[in-house]
């Protein structure tokens, strides 16, 4: 049983959040220790899909959730450069009654601080920690300015430089993939469909979808290059650079860029996943244990998951025990949708016109005649209910 135990997590992220809120729950005491000053914006827009919005519902918060985000109808594919449509996912049709969610980050963070600190979690912003010392029954952890401090069980969701992965894993080697993405947000017209829009070109693609009730439209464009990028979320980019990389798409899409006025940039680097997620009374969770690519929306939904699962197993086998269960319960998916995620940029980036036109018209066809059977490929991912264990 957790109740009554005391569990501290680095980090006030969205992983962060749902595994305080899910601990808290469940009785424990819960502190957050985040680095940044107070809880802000970072990054825009994000897609819960259904096995996500399944521990928003378990944890209490699913109505607030959807009255917080714009339901997603579909996923729109189009050829970037003639804007032609290759397939049309409407998930009324291919997944009747599952929700997806397109939420700006800013207001799923703020829905899950509230709730954590209604549960009754400590939120401790400005505190920087330096040093974790794993061991079998505590985590000593070192916060600048202050003394080193006993924990009596610590979770890591501090993200791609976790301070607890390495002191359990080693310093990670990513590599560049040869992939940058810019990230932007522009204003709504107001007849922009409720789906996620992507606009596939040779190297490059385009995603878009809506946010806060229709009132703007979230936008990542991600090129093939060999020019590295720093990785992170927060590198400013001049937007002519974005519009000059998708010059030769189509109306629909330079009609968005034309609107940008502010673009961030970051590289996108292969990141391997943590050979061990715990070690004694620490565990890792999210970024930190599987950074994931942006190709199959699934980086935050996975953080997600993760937070209810090793709650849950915290609660059921102990601090002990329920480590060890929670990676074996979580390794090989996060695994799987981390390698699928790697394969699914090429998937938008036929460079060969040949290419494009097979691989674009065996789509098209596929989605006249069997869209159920296309979307069904991904069923392995949306159909999960982590809340069952």
């Amino acid at each position: 049983m957790i109740a009554g135990q005391n569990v501290t997590i680095l980090g006030a992220g969205i992983g962060g959040l749902t595994a305080a809120v899910a601990l808290a729950q469940r009785g424990a005491n819960v502190t957050v220790l985040e680095q940044a000053p107070e809880i802000t914006e970072v990054g825009a827009g994000l897609q819960i899909s259904p096995n996500g919005v399944r521990v928003l519902d378990a944890l209490g918060l699913g109505d607030a959730a959807r009255a917080r985000a714009v339901r997603g109808t579909g996923v729109w594919l189009r050829d970037g450069v003639s804007g032609h449509e290759v397939i049309d996912f409407n998930f009324e049709k291919v997944a009747p009654g599952a929700s997806f969610l397109l939420f700006h980050r800013a207001d799923l963070i703020d829905l899950l601080a509230e709730a954590a600190r209604d549960a009754g979690v400590a939120i401790q912003c400005g505190t920087r920690v330096e040093r974790v010392t794993p061991s079998l029954t505590t985590a000593r952890v070192k916060v600048t300015g202050e003394p080193a401090q006993e924990m009596a069980f610590l979770i890591g969701a501090d993200g791609l430089r976790s301070v607890v992965h390495s002191a359990m894993n080693g310093a990670r080697a990513p590599f560049f993939t040869g992939q940058v993405a810019w990230r932007a947000t522009v204003p709504a017209t107001g007849r922009e469909p409720a789906e996620a829009t992507v606009f596939m070109g040779p190297g490059r693609h385009l995603v878009t979808y809506p946010l806060r009730n229709g009132t703007m439209v979230n936008l990542v464009a991600v090129e093939e290059r060999s020019a590295w990028a720093d990785e992170g979320w927060n590198h400013h980019d001049d937007p002519d650079n974005l519009r000059a990389a998708f010059s030769g798409f189509c109306d629909d899409a330079q009609a968005l860029l034309e609107r940008v006025e502010t673009a961030h940039l970051w590289g996108l680097f292969r990141h391997p996943v943590a050979l061990n997620w715990h070690y004694g009374h620490c565990a890792l969770l999210g970024d930190a244990a599987h950074p994931t690519l942006p190709f199959m929306a699934q980086g935050a939904v996975m953080a997600i998951e993760d937070a209810w699962v090793l709650a849950a197993c915290l609660d059921r086998d102990g601090l002990d025990a329920g480590p060890q269960r929670y990676q074996s319960l979580r390794r090989d998916r996060c695994e799987k949708i981390v390698a699928a995620a790697g394969k699914n940029a090429r998937n938008y980036h036929y460079a060969n016109p040949l290419a494009r036109r097979v691989g674009h018209g065996a789509l098209r066809l596929a989605g006249r005649l069997a869209p159920q059977q296309v979307f069904n490929r991904f069923r392995w991912i949306y159909d999960a209910d982590v809340t069952r264990i």
